[in-house]
């Protein structure tokens, strides 16, 4: 249950909070207007709903990628295993190597270890085959170089996800007018009230207001989590140990 509450924070708070004074002070004075509230899904929901579905994609690209890299570590650690010319000892030292490979990269998408380390332990294969011709044939060192293409894309694809996130002014721009909609849609909503002739309408105008408000700021949380699908921290996220190699 914790976990569906982490789209509440204290921007959510801030918001609700503001909708809520907004509703007092329509109220206290009597502020109205007539607005058409269709401009707002023009000015808010329509710029929230392109950053939500581009940070979806960047997650479903990431998915797509840590597959791929892992798929490529599994046909080269097959490729070493396979090939009986090659010491167990060696073999047990490589398959070490293709497991590093995979946990580090899951480090470093957790902020836990530099991408240098990723790549460094990703030269060792090249190494090995290099110490290993005479026990290596020239196709299955090609196989293997192709499948390390594969991870060498699949890891700087993920990289590049990791570091370069949906456009910030676009984001800034939700925010921002996220906070400024109580302003605009209350006296609105008031006046359309008075309009349906609604007898007691405060409760109604508070409800409505900070509702509205709740679920606007609710999604743009989402959005957020959504931004970094590998720190753990939202119920999206990549489950990051499904890449290791067990």
């Amino acid at each position: 249950m914790n976990k569906y509450l982490t789209i509440i924070n204290t921007r959510t708070g801030l918001a609700v909070g503001l909708a809520a004074a907004v509703s007092y002070v329509t109220l206290a004075y009597n502020f109205q207007y007539n607005f058409d509230l269709a401009m707002i899904s023009i000015a808010i929901i329509f710029p929230l709903v392109f950053t939500i579905r581009s940070a979806f994609r960047r997650r479903e690209k990431a998915l797509e990628h840590l597959s791929r890299f892992k798929a490529g570590l599994i046909t080269v650690d097959a490729c070493f295993q396979e090939n009986r010319k090659i010491d167990p000892e060696k073999k047990e030292g490589i398959r070490l190597t293709v497991i590093n490979i995979a946990d580090y990269l899951i480090s470093f998408l957790g902020d836990k270890c530099s991408r240098e380390k990723v790549e460094e332990e990703a030269a060792r294969v090249a190494q090995f085959i290099r110490a290993n011709t005479d026990h290596i044939g020239n196709a299955t060192a090609l196989k293997i170089y192709r499948s390390m293409k594969d991870v060498y894309q699949g890891l700087e694809n993920v990289v590049a996800i990791k570091h370069h996130r949906t456009p910030i002014s676009i984001r800034a721009y939700c925010l921002i007018f996220i906070y400024i909609y109580p302003v605009i849609y209350t006296p609105a909503l008031y006046n359309r009230l008075h309009e349906g002739i609604s007898n007691n309408s405060s409760w109604i105008l508070y409800t409505l207001s900070m509702f509205s408000t709740f679920i606007l700021i609710s999604l743009y949380n989402v959005q957020e989590q959504l931004e970094n699908p590998f720190d753990q921290h939202g119920v999206d996220d990549i489950r990051l140990n499904d890449f290791r190699i067990s």
